[in-house]
């Protein structure tokens, strides 16, 4: 195991969105999943279902990280039952890089070596994780799910989305990054515990608020000469409406804001943030 510490001058710098830690049974697999999610209703339920039966549990410790649901579908008793390990409530401002930047915090403070992380509304295969983690095993440092490469599948993709992806977002990251990807948008990843300390990185900043933070790791990690791969995934859309938390109209104009800034080196850290 990998047993870098996080030196106390690095620790400190790091702006963490404040949030309650609801549940914790302590860690017990050097990898854990994260998930986040905000009212997902029996998207959850049904994801969590999903990776109890593949017993990923014994694999990796399942960790959700709660933007402020209200339906009611993270109940302590139903997240036990389906061996989630931990719970963290975000109780400040901001959205998915919000949340994943507390629970990427609170993942290595644990001492993880590597963090998987999947989206809880239930569109993506969990049966993939496994896959992941041996990437993480054999060094890989960013692992991105792609249902456009060989074995993976895409499923009702909404064509404006495809599009998009395969034309705009994917180009535009591999052309900026030097590296070759071809499914940018979704959050089905993993990371090295060595990726998230490294300061030329320094994912803990609080312009990473909604979803800055997947497209600039997808565009950093590359340039710094991190090692990554994309692994083949099932991702699949429910027919007729589509869960997502983008609007169609300013969601999507935001998203092409951000994908323009990440690849400009906007959100690249000062030397300020590197001490």
């Amino acid at each position: 195991m990998n047993n870098s510490e996080i030196a106390p001058a690095v620790r400190a710098s790091w702006q963490v969105p404040e949030f309650e830690t609801k549940l914790w049974l302590g860690r017990q697999h050097p990898w854990c999943v994260v998930i986040p999610v905000i009212n997902e209703g029996e998207r959850i339920k049904n994801l969590l279902a999903r990776i109890a039966a593949l017993n990923i549990s014994s694999l990796a410790d399942i960790i959700i990280v709660d933007g402020g649901s209200t339906d009611g579908s993270l109940a302590l008793e139903l997240l036990q039952i389906n061996r989630v390990r931990g719970l963290l409530l975000k109780t400040a401002q901001g959205k998915l890089s919000a949340q994943l930047r507390c629970a990427y915090a609170f993942a290595l403070d644990q001492g993880y070596e590597g963090i998987v992380t999947i989206d809880g509304n239930d569109k993506d295969d969990p049966v993939a994780i496994p896959q992941f983690i041996e990437a993480l095993k054999q060094g890989v440092d960013f692992v991105q799910a792609s249902r456009f490469i060989s074995g993976g599948v895409a499923e009702n993709t909404p064509k404006s989305r495809d599009f998009a992806i395969r034309f705009i977002h994917a180009p535009m990251l591999s052309l900026f990054s030097g590296f070759h990807w071809t499914d940018t948008t979704q959050g089905f990843r993993a990371y090295s515990r060595k990726m998230m300390l490294d300061t030329k990185i320094a994912p803990f900043r609080d312009v990473f608020m909604t979803y800055e933070l997947l497209a600039y790791l997808s565009y950093r990690a590359p340039k710094l000469g991190c090692r990554c791969v994309e692994l083949p995934t099932i991702r699949r859309y429910p027919k007729g409406d589509v869960p997502t938390k983008i609007s169609v109209f300013k969601g999507n104009l935001s998203v092409l804001a951000v994908l323009i800034r990440a690849c400009l080196g906007l959100y690249n850290p000062t030397s300020a943030n590197r001490k």
